[in-house]
């Protein structure tokens, strides 16, 4: 691959950190515990350090350079606690270090990227590079007898699907993102009411914010009542499946969905999700946005799955992608109407294990091809080497040939340690 030929000097950082952790693998318990009988108090860290290198499409439009290569990492400080059995809190803060030459490849970088919460939380330190301190979840949480309550900044997540997830409507992952352990929190007050063993209801509260390009995330510190999300979801179990209804208001559109996952025949797992949204704008139209997967794991631990996405708000023909703002389409958001997603991973050893992603974009029959190995250092710390292959026209000057023809050929190498 040409991009792996400007990644030399990168490849030796990472051997060193590589070694570091191997000759010295980091202990599995949280450097601060505390525990009583009805109490506890748990303070952890978390390191990710990136080597990256990207070979981009020769268009000067969307990319400044032909290659670009660089370091990165991300510091998270996690406290999680309990009081009595009723009350809890979670505090997680992040601090970022991505030079200027990957910000705009943030994405396959799986780091977190402008979400709709108040800028009062964050800050950025730097003009260029992307050094930003944040807190990423500060919530309360109360339970008492069927309810939980939870208050503040929290990851709100109602997907069932894996890759494609329309129901997952405040701060998704992209359908190529491997590392998944941290979804970005939203300010949101949400309760969980458990009305029986196999059915809850969830009613969830999520503040909207005003775009403000002054500040620090691009959304303003205080709360705008109409961007404001309300949204119902209830599910129950019924012959062996989960079933699920939702719907409410999410940011000035009106929606109503549903979701169902289970096992056919004891053999093929089976998802399913997808909504109907309204826009509260008259010159908005309606649309549809549905996925269904399928997947099965077999005993020697290789697992297949596939998955089928209709994008009701995607374009039909590549000369409609024009619609799309230039920052959407540098962080490869959804441009088309139909998707398929297949992926496969086995388990070589307890230690290794592979996993390959194909996402084909059937409008521009442009592919995406994702490869990535990890491989356990030690009891919380592991490596993971990730390649990005994209297949598909250029663009040439501002004008989209296909979707995955915009994306760099990339190659990342990253180191990941619970301390």
């Amino acid at each position: 691959l040409k991009c792996a030929q400007a990644s030399g000097s990168l490849l030796t950082t990472s051997l060193v950190l590589l070694g570091f952790l191997v000759m010295c693998p980091p202990s599995s318990h949280a450097f601060y515990e505390w525990e009583s009988d009805d109490r506890y108090f748990d303070l952890r860290g978390f390191l990710r350090v990136f080597g990256a290198a990207y070979r981009n499409p020769e268009d000067d439009f969307f990319y400044d350079d032909k290659r670009e290569k660089g370091l990165a990492g991300i510091g998270r400080l996690i406290l999680q606690g309990q009081s009595g059995d009723h009350f809890g809190f979670e505090f997680n803060a992040f601090q970022t270090y991505i030079p200027e030459s990957l910000v705009s490849n943030q994405t396959s970088l799986d780091t977190p990227l402008g979400v709709e919460r108040s800028a009062a939380l964050e800050t950025s330190c730097s003009d260029d590079d992307f050094v930003r301190l944040a807190v990423d979840r500060l919530n309360a949480r109360w339970t008492y007898d069927r309810l939980d309550l939870t208050v503040g900044r929290q990851p709100v997540n109602l997907a069932t699907t894996f890759y494609f997830t329309p129901n997952d409507f405040f701060a998704p992952f992209a359908a190529q993102t491997f590392f998944r352990v941290f979804k970005l929190g939203v300010d949101a007050a949400r309760a969980e009411v458990r009305l029986g063993n196999l059915s809850q209801l969830s009613l969830i509260t999520v503040l909207g914010y005003e775009p403000d390009p002054g500040s620090d995330t691009g959304w303003s510190d205080n709360p705008d009542g109409d961007r404001t999300s309300y949204l119902g979801r209830i599910s129950t179990v019924f012959h062996d499946m989960e079933w699920a209804l939702l719907g409410g208001n999410i940011r000035e559109t009106d929606v109503i969905g549903g979701s169902l996952q289970g096992e056919l025949f004891q053999w093929l797992g089976i998802r399913a999700e997808g909504h109907y949204a309204n826009p509260d704008d008259p010159d908005g139209d309606d649309f549809s946005e549905i996925v269904l997967g399928l997947e099965h794991r077999w005993e020697n631990s290789f697992n297949l799955r596939l998955e089928q996405f209709y994008h009701g708000s995607g374009a039909d023909s590549v000369r409609d992608y024009t619609r799309v703002p230039v920052s959407a389409q540098k962080r490869i958001l959804y441009l088309a109407e139909h998707y398929t997603a297949v992926d496969a991973n086995y388990e070589f050893t307890p230690l290794l294990t592979g996993e390959v992603l194909g996402i084909a974009n059937w409008v521009d029959h442009s592919y995406l091809l994702s490869f990535n190995a990890l491989y356990s250092l030690a009891d919380e710390a592991e490596l993971s080497i990730s390649l990005g292959i994209p297949i598909g026209d250029d663009p040439q000057g501002p004008d989209i040939k296909s979707e995955f023809g915009l994306t760099p050929y990339s190659i990342i190498i990253e180191i990941r340690s619970f301390f």
